[in-house]
């Protein structure tokens, strides 16, 4: 008697054991038909998947075209330092050590990023996009607890808001600012006309512009607004407003458009050619409203419009020729053109161009 009992109870647990095994198996198999099937739905172009882009969905790594080389443990174990830190992320300068190559790594928080339904499809946008006036996105790696990092290549010269602050000579050099000047319209024009769906960059600043050895600027941030959640995409918009490029009827992250773009644009042109930033509190303006747009109008309504020039910057331009010198005024009639304050009577991208072409160095 009891050793039938012993034996009934030993096959119990036998039992038990082999269907808690079965069921462990069928949910590991299932998890695999799952992460295969995603895999397969990036990798056709379905939700995440796109021309030049290639995924390997078990490391949860997208990449695009420049970065098919990456891996994982290249991204996460590259040593590296923090270039600087925003409210939904933070920027890293990272070596990888297999191949020798500086990467720009941008973590967003995961509390930041909106849901990964939502951000598959911008990202593969946005990998899709490249221009010689555009930083390009080479991959964007997906953690275990929702983390992202989005891989670009990183531009030793740094910002153009690092360059305008560095006090170095090429700062206030007219050909320069004019190179950067068409140079960051025609990365503009790209986003605004150039792609199947126009996309607004919607963060544009002095600092969201990454400048290489040649001088040749490239646009980065752009479409954050796409893959941040409301919260996040509007505390983004706030210190934008706070550091002065903000349009004046945007209230709302919906409402950007390429008219605020636009807006922006001419805030960076105008602190190119006073080296001075959008908002400030210096005696330079003197004037009650500190923003740059603002001030500069009652120089232009008094009819000084060359003190509102660098003195560096006016100074070189007057030595070389009088070409110059009336390139810098063309400058800044276009700059204050785009900083009106009715969206409508900014000229469009094309039409900036048009102008800026017109100019004779």
């Amino acid at each position: 008697m009891e050793k039938s009992f012993k034996i009934r109870l030993l096959l119990g647990l036998l039992c038990s054991f082999v269907l808690l095994l079965w069921l462990a198996l069928c949910f590991v198999l299932w998890k695999r038909m799952i992460f295969r099937s995603k895999s397969e739905s990036l990798e056709a172009g379905g939700e995440g998947g796109g021309a030049g882009e290639d995924v390997e969905a078990e490391e949860g790594l997208v990449k695009f075209a420049g970065g098919e080389c990456l891996t994982v443990h290249d991204i996460l174990d590259a040593p590296g330092e923090v270039v600087s830190k925003s409210g939904y992320g933070t920027l890293y300068r990272a070596s990888i050590e297999q191949s020798g190559a500086v990467l720009l790594l941008r973590f967003v928080r995961p509390a930041c990023v909106a849901r990964i339904e939502e951000v598959l499809p911008a990202i593969r946008v946005l990998g899709a996009i490249r221009h010689p006036n555009v930083v390009p996105l080479r991959a964007m790696y997906v953690g275990p607890r929702g983390e992202k990092l989005l891989v670009h290549p990183f531009y030793a010269a740094g910002s153009l808001k690092q360059l305008l602050r560095a006090g170095v000579a090429e700062a206030h050099r007219w050909d320069i600012i004019y190179r950067i000047s068409i140079g960051i319209a025609k990365g503009l024009n790209h986003l605004h006309t150039g792609l199947d769906k126009p996309i607004v960059h919607g963060n544009l600043k002095s600092n969201n512009i990454l400048i290489d050895v040649d001088y040749l600027p490239r646009l980065s941030d752009f479409g954050l607004h796409l893959i941040l959640n409301p919260s996040a995409a509007q505390d983004m918009l706030e210190a934008s407003a706070a550091q002065g490029y903000k349009a004046p009827e945007l209230v709302k992250v919906r409402d950007i458009s390429k008219e605020t773009d636009i807006y922006s644009f001419g805030v960076i042109l105008l602190e190119m050619l006073t080296q001075r930033d959008p908002v400030n509190n210096s005696k330079f303006l003197e004037s009650k409203d500190f923003h740059l747009p603002s001030s500069l109008l009652n120089f232009v309504l008094e009819h000084k419009v060359s003190d509102v020039f660098n003195s560096e910057l006016l100074n070189q331009s007057i030595d070389e020729n009088s070409t110059n010198e009336q390139g810098l005024v063309m400058l800044f009639q276009l700059a204050m053109a785009c900083c009106s304050p009715q969206p409508s009577a900014r000229p469009d991208i094309k039409h900036v161009i048009t102008r800026l072409e017109d100019i004779v160095l």
